[in-house]
């Protein structure tokens, strides 16, 4: 594998790292002192709650502006358009994708840290391994400078990461039955189905159809975007199955309940 380390890479990419992991902090931070003044059951919760409560504060954040950014560059930058001659898509990159890759790495990094050091309080093994298989994912991309495309298309799935933080919260807040909850479920439910299961179709068909160029990349790049992005999706369908449960558990007993109103009104 060649480095992709040039003068402008050497700045860039410990620049974006090191504020990947203030982002972290300062919005840490920011996320404990809103709520201890704007939400009374914040201050009701446990220490290890509240710990987890600020952690799904940056987590929150990072995946917007994952997302955000991932959505920009591969469908709106136009910089992966089969119509622009800029050289095969598997090496094209940007400053704007090296920038993404390494704030993520400072998010997975802190989020990684604290996981380990409240173990298994923040989350089981299945966290170390996703967080493990991105972190890899992400440095062989910026430091090969190969498959920005592909990277970044896995990192837009973080766009459910919302979903699942507001489901937690409105948990421990104890405001599972309220419409809220159950409004933020469905959009669980479609928000995954799109981001993290009919998007790795798209990629799945993607890779499919450009397998020459995916053949072009070194060998260690080759054989982990054939084996880590087939594990991710796994991972992923793994979970939508158990949201899946939640779901239809949460619309039976809203129905019950509707039933059981009805019947006391008549």
């Amino acid at each position: 594998m060649d480095w992709n380390i040039g003068p402008e890479e050497q700045v860039l990419w410990p620049a974006s790292v090191l504020a990947g992991v203030v982002m972290c902090g300062a919005v840490y931070e920011t996320t404990r002192q809103i709520s201890y003044r704007c939400f009374k059951c914040y201050d009701g919760l446990s220490p290890m709650q509240k710990v987890e409560w600020n952690n799904r504060g940056f987590s929150t954040f990072h995946a917007l502006v994952a997302a955000a950014v991932s959505f920009y560059v591969v469908m709106v930058s136009g910089l992966f358009s089969e119509d622009v001659n800029n050289g095969i898509i598997i090496d094209r990159k940007s400053w704007l994708s090296d920038s993404m890759f390494g704030v993520s790495i400072g998010y997975f990094l802190t989020d990684l840290a604290m996981i380990l050091w409240y173990f298994p309080s923040l989350g089981g093994k299945e966290f170390l391994l996703h967080h493990g298989l991105s972190m890899y994912a992400i440095c062989l991309a910026l430091f090969s400078g190969k498959a920005h495309m592909y990277i970044l298309m896995v990192l837009f799935t973080e766009a459910t990461t919302p979903f699942v933080n507001l489901r937690w919260y409105l948990d421990v807040a104890g405001q599972k039955t309220h419409r809220l909850y159950l409004c933020n479920g469905l959009a669980l439910f479609v928000g995954w189905l799109v981001a993290r299961i009919i998007l790795f179709v798209y990629f799945f068909s993607h890779m499919y159809f450009h397998f020459d160029q995916v053949k072009s990349i070194f060998a260690l790049g080759f054989y982990s975007i054939m084996t880590v992005p087939p594990t991710i999706a796994a991972m992923n369908v793994f979970w939508f199955w158990k949201i899946s449960k939640g779901m239809v558990k949460t619309l039976c007993k809203s129905k019950s309940k509707a039933l059981t109103g009805n019947g006391k009104t008549d």
